[in-house]
């Protein structure tokens, strides 16, 4: 029986759930017939979840908590930017209302090039107040995670950093 260690593809299901309004709440999920396939140790997932994964095998459920800190960062006011309004305009001075209002999800783009996502969290005659904290910031991650397969990765997927055939990159 294969262990999840270093340099393994693992196949897991999962579950997230995070605190909303006093309760736990599902945030995300693996679909039933396709579970989140990675590379142990490569770094793709957060450190605390493959910590978490280590030394299991297939069959076993795990549930364990990520704090904020260690998950996806603690909310930082100075991520909340008020952007003018005349931004999200179109060659002809319109704002599509559709695109720009409360709880849309926008890429945005800094003047280095760099891309963002931002969440709209207010609109006013002139500004558009964005959010650029990561939606799972501030929030504790409980996990539930089943190991449904192990195996050893490729010399070409630790090359590549990624997970190859069913459920990874395909070139």
């Amino acid at each position: 029986m294969l262990l999840v260690m270093k340099n393994m593809v693992v196949s897991v299901h999962y579950e997230l759930k995070v605190e909303k309004d006093g309760e736990l709440v599902t945030a995300d999920k693996s679909d039933p017939s396709q579970p989140l396939v990675y590379i142990q140790g490569s770094g793709m997932l957060l450190p605390d979840f493959e910590t978490n994964l280590a030394g299991k095998v297939v069959g076993d459920t795990v549930q364990f908590k990520v704090s904020a800190e260690k998950g996806y960062g603690v909310r930082n006011d100075q991520d909340i930017v008020s952007v003018p309004l005349d931004s999200f305009k179109d060659k002809d001075g319109n704002v599509d209302t559709n695109v720009i209002k409360v709880g849309n999800v926008l890429p945005m783009m800094d003047d280095q090039g760099h891309q963002f996502q931002g969440i709209v969290n207010e609109v006013t005659d002139d500004t558009v107040v964005m959010d650029f904290n990561h939606p799972m910031a501030g929030k504790e991650l409980n996990f539930s995670v089943t190991v449904v397969d192990v195996r050893p990765a490729t010399a070409e997927e630790l090359e590549h950093g990624h997970v190859h055939g069913p459920g990874g990159h395909h070139h």
